[in-house]
């Protein structure tokens, strides 16, 4: 396989908030893949305060912007959507036809789970369930964003307790990559 090209595509946890550029999630992504996929190049398609509407209205337009169509797609959305209290029905349904999107386009997707805080009971386990049922309805990978304790953990998140700093970042993307290096020997991303 040649080197990969990667969308990520996501809110501010995807672009970096409050982090220089090469402290991102895909820049820090795209380093750590270099020991399996030398050359690997990451496009930080994040941005802060999207919500899976935002998101979904601005699809067409990243895609746009790209000179090569990407290996592999990782869409990354849904925690603003969970702390704006946005019906998980809508939730649901905008990252449906994201994904639905990509991969009529043949961009294989790799789905980062969001999961709520356990203080939000039956409603964060609805938001857990919600990207399970997403990736088997389109036979595509999913994968926890957040690894375990890192998640409002104030060694690994900036002053507002909200967003990850550069070593929580560093810690997310050297739990994501196993997912992303998968995905990548996937059928689906070898035909892309």
């Amino acid at each position: 396989m040649t080197a990969p090209f990667i969308l990520a595509f996501g809110d501010s946890l995807t672009a970096g908030y409050g982090l220089a550029a090469y402290q991102s999630f895909a820049a820090q992504l795209e380093r750590q893949l270099q020991s399996s996929h030398a050359g690997a190049k990451v496009i930080n398609a994040g941005v802060s305060g999207d919500t899976t509407t935002a998101a979904l209205k601005r699809l067409s337009r990243e895609l746009s912007r790209l000179k090569a169509r990407p290996d592999l797609a990782i869409v990354e959305l849904g925690a603003n959507d969970l702390l704006r209290g946005i019906p998980l029905t809508q939730t649901r349904a905008n990252l449906d036809i994201i994904i639905t999107d990509l991969t009529r386009i043949g961009i294989p997707v790799l789905l980062a789970k969001m999961e709520a805080p356990a203080s939000f009971g039956a409603f964060g386990q609805a938001c857990a369930t919600l990207y399970d049922d997403l990736a088997a309805k389109h036979d595509i990978p999913v994968a926890p964003f957040f690894p375990k304790d890192v998640l409002a953990n104030p060694r690994f998140c900036l002053r507002d307790g909200i967003h990850p700093n550069a070593l929580g970042i560093a810690a997310i993307a050297e739990a994501f990559v196993p997912a992303v290096r998968s995905a990548l020997k996937a059928p689906s991303a070898r035909a892309a």
